[in-house]
């Protein structure tokens, strides 16, 4: 599934989003990926992470050199929320358009994952606070219009699969 919208950044410009579904690694090895962000279940219960400012949203980050958006996931995760990646599955990826034309690529893969110990923070100091939820409050804490559904509903059908 393809869809596209546009999102109006706080800076006021506006950047085009397409969203593609993808099922596999294999599917996006061509791609010139940037980062990459999990949509982790921990007991059936989505992991957030928050920067102190009431902003939520996924666990990741950018992909370092060297790293598969894979490894870039693991280590996110461990320093984002202290948890470890159990498992992760792509869901698709994005491509960002920017005002000046340049493309950026965003993988985003379903993950369980397990505590490691108490989340006290991250190295990077962008997560200040991790919640579990109910995936189905997502939206009281993030809204991503239908690229964000999309994402959602990917997740949570493959989590059904899962149990």
């Amino acid at each position: 599934m393809t869809i596209k919208q546009n999102l109006n950044w706080s800076d006021g410009k506006v950047y085009k989003l397409v969203w593609r579904d993808c099922d596999s690694f294999e599917e996006i090895k061509d791609k010139k990926l940037q980062q990459s962000y999990g949509v982790c279940f921990y007991k059936n219960k989505l992991v957030i992470g928050g920067n102190g400012n009431n902003k939520w949203g996924l666990i990741g980050g950018h992909i370092e050199n060297g790293e598969t958006p894979e490894e870039t996931l693991i280590r996110e995760v461990q320093e984002e929320s202290n948890m470890r990646v159990i498992k992760q599955i792509p869901i698709g990826y994005q491509e960002v358009i920017n005002p000046d034309g340049a493309i950026d690529y965003q993988l985003r893969s379903f993950c369980l994952v397990e505590p490691i110990g108490q989340f006290v923070s991250d190295p990077a100091g962008s997560v200040t606070e991790i919640k579990l939820i109910d995936p189905k409050d997502y939206k009281k804490y993030f809204d991503w219009g239908k690229i964000g559904d999309r994402i959602m509903k990917r997740a949570m059908e493959i989590l059904r699969k899962q149990i």
